[in-house]
């Protein structure tokens, strides 16, 4: 961009206050804006990590859990992190009435310093979609879920399979989740009239997306993740392995490897993450040798298992719209092994960097191959690596994004400020 603008980012979970990859994109945006030269304001909700992070108490405290990781921001980021005296029942408040019910007064007081572009990435526990209304100047929506279409976010349901017949009550209750009225009187329809643009990170995703049958485009925006050096190799380890790194829960798929492992003599598998369904996945697989549960890493600890792993293996059993580890992975020159749904498979047509299975006996065949093969492993993991610095680095995500907004600016028909 030619002229340095003013960004507002509006995100329900923001580092070092956050559980997934959505807050640490939004981190990375925000940061990356700012080393450009751009003014970035993010707004966050504290209250709602408190309400959702583990908890030493049986039940939510107005203190919470507070999170142990620093994370640093780019002196041009100034950080709002929102709290309620009233706690947990301000984001609950919200999610109960897809109005920032406690908080309004706040975010609105922000958004009167005046920005040139409002991006929103998950609102769900932040503001909900009446927040959409707040604030002037270009609207942008990041699809990083499921939410405008899913109350649970992420269109498995029952916690079991992935949804291609909504069943949202009787899902929701099943999440132990409270139902979520306003889903039932409109007011989706008419909050997402104010935003100028939707982002979807996946092609299917943008496909899904079109569900919301509105006429505000659906435009496809990959993610990206910065750039890093790369790790030398290490081969010091007496039995090659496998990798997986993600939250530990169910809709992932780890459970569906395990077993495998289990009677997989030729590899072991190590696990890198943390998450509810930990115990579980534990016991499963309890008394296997060469299945090794890491915990929290580091994002240093990552890249080295990343570049020595002989492939990064997704197996979830959800729709992921586009898995960041995937990517990741790729700038370590080290392939993938995905399993074939949701926004996976384009990740590996596009990058020619690994493998899509359907079956565990594709899934085997994969592994097999490349510990059989070591150069074929490594030239995927080069096509991996190319692919990444095509397309998902940081410049290559911003050449797309300030294009988008100069689009954006072109339709309204009046010049940013």
């Amino acid at each position: 961009m030619d002229r340095p603008l003013r960004f507002c980012m509006i995100t329900t979970f923001y580092p070092p206050y956050n559980f997934g990859g959505d807050g640490i994109f939004v981190q990375r945006l925000a940061n990356e804006l700012a080393q450009r030269g751009h003014h970035v304001e993010v707004i966050h909700c504290i209250d709602s990590y408190r309400l959702l992070a583990p908890s030493k108490t049986p039940t939510p405290s107005l203190a919470g859990q507070e999170p142990g990781e620093i994370y640093q921001n780019h002196p041009n980021v100034i950080v709002h992190g929102l709290k309620s005296r009233f706690g947990f029942l301000s984001p609950l408040t919200t999610q109960q009435t897809g109005i920032p019910f406690f908080k309004s007064s706040q975010i609105q007081e922000i958004l009167k310093k005046g920005f040139n572009v409002i991006h929103y990435h998950n609102i769900s526990l932040v503001g909900g979609p009446k927040i959409l209304q707040y604030g002037q100047g270009i609207k942008l929506y990041s699809m990083h879920e499921y939410w405008l279409l899913c109350p649970t976010h992420t269109l498995f349901r029952f916690n079991r399979t992935v949804c291609t017949r909504p069943y949202c009550f009787l899902c929701t209750l099943m999440y132990k989740r409270p139902p979520q009225w306003w889903r039932y009187v409109g007011l989706v329809a008419s909050a997402v009239k104010h935003v100028n643009a939707f982002i979807a990170i996946s092609r299917f995703s943008q496909s899904i997306h079109h569900r919301l049958r509105t006429h505000i485009p659906i435009l496809h925006l990959p993610s990206f993740v910065p750039e890093v050096k790369l790790v030398s190799d290490d081969q010091t380890l007496e039995k090659p392995y496998f990798l997986f790194v993600g939250r530990l829960e169910k809709l992932k798929g780890l459970q569906t490897l395990i077993p495998i492992f289990r009677q997989y003599r030729k590899a072991q598998l190590f696990i890198a993450g943390q998450g509810s369904y930990e115990s579980h996945l534990q016991q499963l697989a309890e008394g296997s040798n060469h299945i090794h549960f890491l915990g929290y890493l580091s994002g240093q600890q990552l890249q080295t298992l990343y570049r020595n792993a002989v492939a990064l293996i997704v197996p979830s059993i959800c729709f992921e719209i586009y898995p960041l580890v995937m990517i990741e992975a790729f700038r370590q020159q080290t392939p993938a092994i995905v399993r074939n749904l949701g926004g996976m498979p384009e990740v590996i047509e596009e990058s020619e960097g690994g493998f899509v299975y359907n079956t565990t006996e594709e899934l085997i065949a994969a592994m097999d191959q490349l510990l059989a093969d070591p150069s074929y492993r490594n030239d995927l993991g080069r096509r991996g690596y190319e692919a990444y610095q095509r397309s998902w680095t940081p410049e290559a995500h911003l050449k797309q994004y300030f294009r988008l907004i100069q689009e954006v600016e072109t339709a309204r028909g009046k010049k940013l400020d």
